[in-house]
């Protein structure tokens, strides 16, 4: 295989694929985070996903820790760990950004555009996928609904429906 194949969209897919897969079978920061400054519950009654996401935040509003659990589809469970990867760290503004980026990507890509929130969003782009199927955009896009609720600090569960 030369170097211009490993580009090709197949191989991308398949490997997009594969991060989604690995995320769902070893999800990372999966637990109930003690000391959790602020939570949220999210259902997708269409799936069955349910998860409680934990965010912990600094004195400078920052992400110092963020963690969930719950069950639901591959989809749904990979979504919360690559949101959970990403959040860490991230001052809620920035998180926020994301939280729309990540939702305005996958349910309205016509419109999409791009822009730089000073946040590597590459990983989301495993989502993408979940573009033709409507009803799996909802799972993906569960985890982050609940983030905006955590950090908003409504206390009702969101729901994708």
């Amino acid at each position: 295989m030369n170097a211009v194949d490993i580009h090709s969209g197949d191989d991308l897919r398949d490997l997009y694929r594969e991060l989604i897969l690995d995320h769902a079978r070893s999800p990372r920061h999966f637990g109930k985070l003690e000391n959790a400054t602020h939570t949220a519950e999210g259902i997708n009654p269409l799936c069955g996903d349910k998860l409680r996401l934990f965010v912990r935040l600094n004195e400078q509003d920052n992400i110092a820790a963020a963690s969930f659990e719950g069950s639901g589809c591959a989809i749904s469970v990979a979504s919360a760990s690559l949101l959970t990867d990403m959040i860490i760290g991230l001052s809620v503004t920035q998180a926020l950004d994301c939280f729309t980026a990540v939702t305005n990507r996958l349910t309205d890509p016509e419109s999409f555009q791009e822009q730089d929130i000073g946040v590597d969003l590459s990983k989301i782009k495993a989502l993408d996928g979940v573009r033709e199927f409507p009803s799996r955009v909802k799972c993906a896009t569960l985890a982050w609904h609940a983030l905006n609720s955590a950090v908003g600090g409504q206390q009702t569960p969101v729901s994708t429906e």
